[in-house]
């Protein structure tokens, strides 16, 4: 039995969340996840801070693939500018390791795991602690950054559930209930 794991990351100027998952047939188990907050300091520093972080947990975890959220169109420029760098400095982290980076939007990671593109960060947390089998919610930034590992082993395997992602196999998407969730596990 072949295990992949992913480190996922979702970028932002002030709190990233990171997440990693072991992936082995089909089967997806929690490793780690949590919030590297990043110092009311300068960009330049919250950068720096961002790759050093996303360095360690590289180096400490031996990822197989790394995965991480799109960029946003924000009504804010300069918010959108931010996140881009945020991105940057976890990418070239991942980069300077060889692996490839996989990017996923927002609406396509919280279709995977809800079965709705608009889900809010209360409902990816439910159901991010259902589809793992977490004893308590994650905080909502680490969520989010599972919710990406989790979307990112959804993708990459052809026998892989994919959460209400469109027509598959005949069947029409839908919203994944928790019962729906617990008869896959």
């Amino acid at each position: 039995m072949v295990t992949t794991r992913i480190l996922a990351i979702d970028p932002g100027s002030r709190i990233t969340g990171f997440g990693i998952l072991d992936v082995a047939n089909g089967k997806s188990k929690y490793v780690n996840s949590g919030c590297i907050r990043l110092p009311d300091e300068a960009l330049s520093v919250r950068l720096k801070h961002i790759f050093n972080h996303v360095s360690a947990l590289l180096l400490e975890y031996q990822p197989d693939e790394f995965a991480i959220e799109e960029v946003f169109l924000a009504k804010n420029a300069n918010s959108a500018l931010k996140l881009g760098q945020a991105r940057g400095a976890a990418i070239v982290a991942a980069s300077i390791k060889d692996l490839a980076v996989h990017e996923y939007a927002a609406r396509r990671v919280k279709q995977s795991v809800v079965g709705n593109g608009n889900a809010d960060k209360a409902q990816v947390q439910m159901m991010v602690q259902l589809l793992l089998n977490l004893s308590s919610r994650p905080q909502a930034d680490a969520a989010d950054a599972l919710a990406i590992a989790l979307c990112h082993a959804n993708s990459r395997t052809s026998g892989g559930l994919e959460y209400g992602v469109g027509k598959r196999a005949g069947r029409t998407s839908k919203r994944w209930t928790e019962q729906d969730v617990r008869k896959t596990m």
